[in-house]
């Protein structure tokens, strides 16, 4: 699962109002390089959430992604670079997405996350 998923998926049992974003438990990360794409990173990034990015990769080590960032950062390539590494090319292939309010972990595995729920959180 790469971060650009993970920054899209939230917690859905019933009555939760606070299941964005979903903590990381990492047990095994992967590195797939892949081709920079500039354009497709400034389309994509009006529809993230940057803290939300930020924090992830930083749970998963990565410390490159700036606090803040400003549109005109699109245009520098080192940001693109770290921003295409995180967003793109880290993998979480086992490991587990937890709910910040309720703890539920949902496990990830061969990086799928498997987001379904009980019964009883419907």
């Amino acid at each position: 699962m790469r971060l650009i998923t993970h920054n899209m998926l939230s917690c859905n049992i019933k009555g939760v109002t606070n299941g964005y974003p979903l903590g990381i438990e990492a047990s095994r990360l992967e590195t797939k390089e892949s081709e920079l794409n500039p354009e497709f990173l400034r389309k994509i990034f009006p529809k993230l959430e940057w803290k939300a990015l930020r924090d992830a990769a930083h749970s998963l080590g990565l410390n490159d992604l700036p606090e803040h960032v400003e549109p005109s950062m699109l245009e520098d390539a080192d940001f693109l670079k770290n921003f295409h590494h995180a967003l793109l090319e880290v993998h979480l292939e086992e490991g587990a997405l937890i709910c910040p309010e309720t703890g539920r972990r949902f496990p990830v595995t061969k990086g799928v996350p498997n987001m379904l729920l009980n019964e009883d959180e419907v």
